[in-house]
């Protein structure tokens, strides 16, 4: 059995292609909780490999502050991938993260994926609105 390999695109609001990440599976169907696990997995490892300035995650992490550039950490350090999964699955049982699998939304964490080479899975990050 071959891996398929999967491409997730980060976008906007606006259509905006913000980042992009390119994962391996072994499975020909994964869940949404598996498709996150692994795309947070793989983010947080590569930041920890580099140790860049900011993190360009799909979430905050804790003890860090929000630019232009990504969220900067207030002290360099390894990040938890546990703790960013869990940030990213609370963002999406509350829609502050939608997935979408060949423009179709994701709705459950145990909702399935069919993998092929074909297909497309974009993460919009929706945008709290400050005030009101």
């Amino acid at each position: 059995m071959s891996a398929t390999t999967l491409t997730i695109r980060d976008e906007s609001m606006n259509g905006k292609i913000t980042g992009e990440l390119t994962l391996e599976f072994l499975t020909e169907t994964i869940t949404v909780r598996e498709l996150i696990r692994s795309r947070v997995y793989q983010e947080v490892k590569d930041f920890n490999a580099r140790r860049p300035e900011h993190f360009r995650g799909l979430v905050q992490p804790t003890d860090t502050e929000a630019t232009l550039n990504g969220f900067k950490l207030k002290q360099r350090r390894e990040l938890d991938w546990h703790e960013q999964f869990d940030k990213v699955v609370e963002a999406f049982e509350r829609n502050q993260v939608l997935i979408l699998v060949n423009d179709h939304q994701s709705e459950s964490l145990d909702e399935e994926i069919s993998l092929s080479p074909q297909t497309n899975v974009t993460f919009l990050k929706l945008t709290l609105l400050v005030g009101g």
